[in-house]
């Protein structure tokens, strides 16, 4: 019976790490300057790739890859965040706070870092 109780909390907590850890995060290139700064009216769509990177897309179809100083808590799981600023840009100095998808909770506030121009890997065609 022991064992048995064991192994389940095994397998309960392998399962939390292995969701937690999700897709893998797509290689990128470094395209030019990291810039600290980028106007909120270009961005199109931010791609959550885990707690610590976050892809924006923008206007020109150009990407600024974020990778964060530390991990955000949350984040890689929710895939939702949000921010306030006064200045019509995000900045590598703001703060962004994870969003729950239910409830309406808030979780963990954490800094940005530069944009830094990228081009992002497009996936190998499956065969067969």
């Amino acid at each position: 019976m022991r064992g048995w109780v064991a192994m389940t909390l095994v397998l309960v907590s392998g399962a939390a790490v292995a969701r937690d850890r999700g897709p893998a995060v797509p290689e990128a290139v470094p395209a030019g300057e990291a810039r600290n700064c980028v106007p909120i009216t270009a961005l199109r769509e931010s791609l959550v790739r885990s707690d610590r990177v976050i892809d924006f897309h923008t206007a020109g179809d150009r990407y600024y890859r974020v990778t964060l100083p530390q991990a955000c808590p949350g984040l890689g799981f929710e895939r939702r965040f949000g921010y306030a600023t006064s200045i019509g840009q995000l900045c590598a100095q703001d703060i962004i706070t994870v969003l729950y998808a239910t409830g309406g909770m808030r979780g963990a506030s954490c800094g940005l870092a530069p944009f830094q121009p990228v081009t992002i890997a497009r996936r190998a065609a499956k065969s067969g």
